[in-house]
């Protein structure tokens, strides 16, 4: 096998497809919680957008209308990463869950993003991240690839206050 082959650099994820249990009720969320634009609903598929992309997210309950979320401890998806263009947008984000009294499961710094987790009505995980330019974490991370034990210090509480003065609010 030839192990030589690297991807392009500029890859990216398109979109995720999701199996749901109940096609209105994922709908709702990616739609009034997330933002996303709705494309189309089929009944047992839809399609969401933002930005006039064909479609970020799409949603089935081809094998899973009514169905459960994976039990903890098996296989399958653990999140997938929203990545907001700007900080600003990423705390606009947050304050929008915050008021809507959507549950977030936790927040982290990680250096190289800003990245708030939640889950949507099915269980399935999603961070929502805002990059950080590589210049300002390459370095560092250079630093840790020498010495390991400076990886746990790229990971901090992720800075709650900070985040919502962009968006021109705060954390009750």
């Amino acid at each position: 096998m030839d192990t030589t082959y690297r991807a392009p650099a500029d890859i990216r994820i398109g979109h995720v497809h999701l199996k749901v249990a109940d096609i209105d009720r994922a709908v709702a969320f990616y739609r009034d919680i997330l933002g996303f634009d709705l494309l189309v609903n089929m009944g047992s598929a839809a399609f969401l957008s933002a930005g006039g992309y064909h479609h970020h997210v799409g949603l089935n309950t081809w094998e899973s209308r009514g169905g459960q979320p994976p039990a903890p401890g098996t296989t399958g998806l653990y999140h997938f990463a929203l990545n907001y263009p700007t900080r600003r947008d990423l705390a606009i984000a947050l304050k929008h869950l915050i008021d809507a009294g959507w549950p977030i499961d936790g927040a982290s710094d990680h250096t190289t993003h800003e990245a708030i987790y939640l889950r949507d009505p099915d269980g399935n995980g999603i961070e929502l991240a805002c990059d950080r330019a590589a210049a300002v974490w390459r370095p560092l991370y250079e630093a840790a690839a020498r010495d390991p034990s400076h990886f746990r210090a790229l990971n901090k509480p992720l800075d709650f206050d900070g985040l919502m003065r962009e968006a021109g609010g705060s954390v009750a």
